[in-house]
């Protein structure tokens, strides 16, 4: 059967899906996942996951996607990011029978993403994306689609997406917002951008940015056009909100917390959603804000859920008639609500200082500095800086690591091969070699082998320090053979 294209895949495969949540890192596992479909979502990406490492570890594989079937976590997106057309390829080919479509990240602005060499910071390289597409669109069972950030200038944006589906993208969910607008500036995402890409395409797309609650997604629609609205943040404070829903929070967090025994993962997964759900309810309570962080079991976070709700019922049981929210939230603490990402400014307030000027920032401060924007430190560094005063944490001194010759990642400063770890283990091996910067010392073993065996028989052992490669070749063929 030919793989369903364009309008009739959104229609067919993906059962004409208007609401749907976001790819996101450690946060749309399969329980996440679960719980939002039961509220109202369509469609689900897994979170992002790294082709290169999903193609070498088997691991991770079973950990993110071949863990278990689900009937219920259907259709599906398979979310990666890669640069290398052929590792982007041969990931999505192991994925493609657990999912409905595969989807290449070129959205993703974050520092992690910069360092890599991925998400958003690959959209100025359009032939390459070219040949990443087209080789998946070419080889997988299962269509391809993107995710992507805009330009700042509407037409280049445009040609952008025009340029993704003649590649052979069949989906496309344009994020509003650039990649410089994260964290505290990230701003408001535009929808005229997304209006223009829809109008000039063929093929499905979904709108993402500014959704928090149901009526933000019907606006959406109506005046962009699109197929579907994806969201993120919005999804995390309040899971039910394609429901037009806002229930109260220990009854999603006690779902939630039950799909998780059926289903485990990470506790640090589950901490962060509980952190996010519960993110008005503990600016009230700070205690139990440290006790959320510091719980080591799933059976503690459960404990200090119960504790919250308590802590609530008994703050309804004393409200007096007419009292209203406060902090200017739209409902009570102890509903799901949107979370107004404050700006730089509030957040210096929101973490308890008057101003910048006392070096206590939010998390994307981190970021900044690595980028040579800012002479302060985060509150990660301040404390690395207690723990070691003589640490530095100016860019410009950092060493810079050279990358292996294999794979791109960080290699080995003694390697004799000038590669990492483990493609030198690989070449070691391959070569009955030693490298004792890694500690591989393949070559002496084999020789104190041959010299045991040598000696068993009553012979000497041959002088094998000067060997040719035909002979190097032959040991690693009688070693594969098991000889030794």
């Amino acid at each position: 059967m030919p793989k369903l294209r364009g309008e009739a895949f959104w229609r067919e495969t993906l059962r004409s899906a208007h609401y749907v949540v976001a790819p996101m890192v450690d946060q749309s596992e399969l329980a996440w996942r679960l719980l939002s479909r039961r509220h109202g979502a369509q469609l689900c990406y897994t979170p992002m996951l790294h082709a290169q490492v999903f193609l070498r570890d088997a691991n991770y594989r079973r950990e993110n996607l071949y863990g278990e079937a689900c009937a219920e976590d259907r259709p599906l997106i398979v979310q990666f990011c890669a640069n290398d057309p052929e590792v982007f390829v041969q990931a999505a080919l192991l994925a493609q029978d657990y999912c409905d479509a595969i989807d290449l990240n070129l959205g993703c602005p974050q520092m992690i993403a910069k360092r890599g060499h991925y998400g958003a910071f690959l959209q100025e390289e359009w032939d390459l994306l070219q040949r990443m597409i087209l080789l998946a669109n070419e080889k997988l069972s299962v269509p391809i689609t993107c995710k992507i950030r805009v330009f700042p200038d509407i037409d280049k944006t445009v040609k952008y997406a025009q340029m993704l589906e003649k590649a052979g993208c069949q989906l496309l969910t344009v994020h509003g917002r650039t990649k410089e607008q994260k964290g505290p500036l990230a701003g408001v995402a535009s929808w005229e951008h997304i209006q223009a890409v829809r109008k000039a395409v063929n093929i499905p797309v979904f709108a993402n940015g500014n959704i928090q609650c149901l009526s933000d997604v019907e606006e959406c629609i109506r005046k962009t056009g699109v197929h579907g609205v994806m969201s993120a943040e919005g999804n995390l404070h309040n899971p039910a909100l394609f429901e037009g829903r806002n229930p109260l929070v220990w009854e999603v967090a006690e779902e939630y917390l039950e799909i998780v025994r059926k289903h485990p993962c990470p506790l640090s997964y589950v901490r962060a959603h509980l952190f996010k759900l519960w993110h008005h309810t503990l600016q009230v309570y700070h205690q139990l804000r440290e006790e959320l962080a510091k719980v080591k079991t799933l059976e503690g976070i459960v404990d200090v859920n119960r504790e919250l709700k308590l802590r609530c019922q008994e703050e309804i049981a004393n409200q007096k008639e007419g009292e209203k929210p406060k902090e200017g939230l739209p409902f009570f603490h102890w509903i799901c609500q949107p979370y107004i990402r404050p700006g730089p400014k509030e957040r210096c307030r929101e973490n308890g200082d008057s101003g910048i000027e006392k070096g206590v920032r939010g998390k994307r401060a981190l970021e900044e500095e690595e980028d040579g924007n800012s002479e302060l430190l985060s509150k990660n560094k301040q404390k690395k800086k207690l723990r070691n005063p003589n640490k530095i944490f100016d860019p410009s001194l950092k060493p810079k690591y050279a990358k292996c010759d294999q794979c791109g990642n960080p290699k080995g400063n003694k390697c004799v091969f000038n590669m990492c770890r483990g493609c030198c283990k690989k070449r070691a091996f391959k070569e009955v070699a030693d490298c004792p910067g890694h500690g591989l010392l393949f070559k002496t073993k084999y020789e104190k082998s041959l010299s045991w065996q040598h000696s068993q028989r009553g012979t000497q052992a041959p002088e094998i320090s000067q060997r040719g490669d035909a002979e190097v070749g032959e040991m690693a063929v009688l070693k594969e053979a098991g000889d030794t």
